[in-house]
């Protein structure tokens, strides 16, 4: 790519640059946007706010979503489990898989637009002509998504019946499965741009309306659960049905959002691009996070299959253990994700001063609080887990899984951190490799450790998985130094 599309953008057709009121009048005239040193602003946090305060802003909300997700689903499974049938609680837990593949395809746009968004917004300090490439970027992110969304659920409607034969239904839980999924399927193009446009607003530092859509999104599920679930009959089709409602009340929140508050982001279909310079960023950063969640299921299978041969007391202590890491595993992913757009706009801006101290307070936060929680959990884990079960032989093992899995969430948040460094930076190769490498690295792990090991093998399987892929990742980090730094030297976001 030439210094001309992306790495210097000097002029676009759309004018050089954006707000509402360019757009409200034809871009005849440009708006007069907050400067980026104005305190209190989305901008201000990324730009130039304290580092443990840019942190908390960005971090926090997002730590406290994802809480409130992993919340959601303990009490939506409970919606589902109280109409005593096992089919309806299986068909909603074999469609989970068909659901993560849907949020990835929206991440490949999402992920890769934002973390460009962001490094455009840096480099515009310098270039303000920067901004007029934004509103493409947001555009094409956003539509994309919609239009594979749209092909995706299409073909999974003409192929119901082999899909739900895919994800494992059996002639009993078949009917459910495919309702679930039918319903599920007809909401994709929402849900992908759900997803995307979650990204899109992130990235201009405003995590708190991040944190607003999707924690309001998960009660209007809760009280559509209600009704669908528990008042209407509808069963599995109700839950799925209140999944894709409460997901098109975050896509319109976020469009509104970005059109009345946004100072350089659109979503209006005239701004939308087939661009090379747009396409080469988004989809070099954004193909990892499908790639990710395509082997993160094939895992699941794998582990899921391996431990069901040693009986259900492995498979329940596997499943309790995942439950208690899941506060402390998402604390360290709102760091992990929550940085991204500082880091990116740090890159784009040329600020290497910025960029290394949020890294490095970024990095001591993910061991810190990965320690903390570790040692504690650890310390009581025998009453954390007595809390979940009381059989004698889940505690026996359950306690050794959920070392193995705090072991695990240090080492895989620090890996995550470094592959937030590399989409911030548009250093796709690397960022690929880091979201695939947990994937190659654990099936022959996992093999290796049950014929080797036993059950031991498989428990610890995904520790050493992750500790490898944390040094991958160093490895990957000390290989690229060189080209982010001539990134940072040109003051460009240089997507090579």
């Amino acid at each position: 790519m030439s210094t001309t599309d992306l790495d210097t953008p000097t002029s676009s057709p759309a004018g050089s640059s954006g707000g509402t009121s360019a757009r409200a009048t034809g871009d005849a005239t440009a708006a007069t946007p907050a400067a980026p040193d104005t305190p209190g602003t989305d901008r201000w946090y990324l730009s130039s706010a304290p580092i443990v305060r840019a942190l908390v802003h960005l971090c926090v909300p997002m730590a406290a979503a994802m809480i409130v997700g992993a919340v959601y689903n303990v009490v939506n499974a409970g919606f589902v489990g109280s109409l005593h049938d096992n089919a309806l609680l299986a068909a909603v837990t074999l469609g989970t898989p068909l659901l993560g593949l849907v949020m990835a395809v929206g991440g490949v746009f999402g992920v890769g637009g934002g973390a460009l968004v962001a490094r455009l917004l840096g480099v515009a300090e310098h270039d303000p002509s920067a901004t007029g490439q934004v509103r493409r970027v947001s555009s094409f992110a956003v539509w994309g998504a919609v239009a594979t969304g749209t092909v995706l659920g299409a073909g999974g409607l003409l192929l119901l019946r082999p899909l739900v034969t895919l994800l494992g239904a059996d002639a009993a839980t078949a009917p459910a499965t495919a309702t679930y999924v039918a319903v599920m399927l007809a909401f994709v193009p929402v849900l992908t741009a759900a997803f995307c446009l979650e990204q899109l607003v992130r990235a201009e530092g405003a995590s708190r309306q991040v944190m607003y859509a999707l924690v309001g999104s998960t009660v209007l599920n809760l009280v559509l659960d209600v009704l669908f679930v528990l008042v209407l009959p509808w069963g599995v089709g109700g839950v799925a049905l209140g999944t894709g409602l409460a997901n098109l009340a975050v896509v319109v929140y976020f469009a509104v959002w970005l059109t009345c508050r946004s100072e350089h982001m659109s979503v209006a279909p005239r701004w939308f691009t087939l661009s090379p310079s747009v396409l080469k960023p988004v989809f070099g950063v954004g193909v990892g996070e499908l790639l990710q969640a395509s082997f993160l299921i094939v895992t699941s299978l794998v582990l899921n299959n391996l431990a069901a041969a040693y009986g259900d007391g492995p498979l329940a202590a596997m499943g309790v253990a995942v439950r208690i890491a899941q506060v402390p595993e998402f604390l360290l992913m709102g760091v992990t994700l929550g940085v991204l757009p500082l880091l990116a706009y740090s890159y784009g801006k040329g600020d290497r001063g910025r960029l290394t101290a949020a890294l490095r307070a970024s990095a001591v936060t993910v061991g810190g609080l990965g320690l903390l929680f570790s040692a504690v959990v650890i310390l009581f884990r025998d009453q954390v887990f007595a809390a979940f079960v009381a059989d004698p032989a889940v505690l026996a093992i359950g306690a050794t899984i959920l070392t193995a899995q705090l072991v695990a969430m240090v080492a895989n948040g620090f890996a995550g951190l470094v592959t937030s460094l590399f989409q911030a930076t548009g250093r796709a190769v690397p960022a690929i490799v880091m979201s695939v490498s947990q994937g190659v690295l654990f099936v022959p792990v996992v093999l290796l450790g049950n014929h080797w090991f036993g059950l031991s093998g498989i428990v610890w399987s995904l520790t050493v998985t992750e500790v490898v892929v944390c040094l991958v990742g160093t490895g990957l980090l000390v290989a690229s130094r060189g080209a982010i730094d001539r990134g940072l030297t040109a003051s460009t976001a240089r997507i090579d």
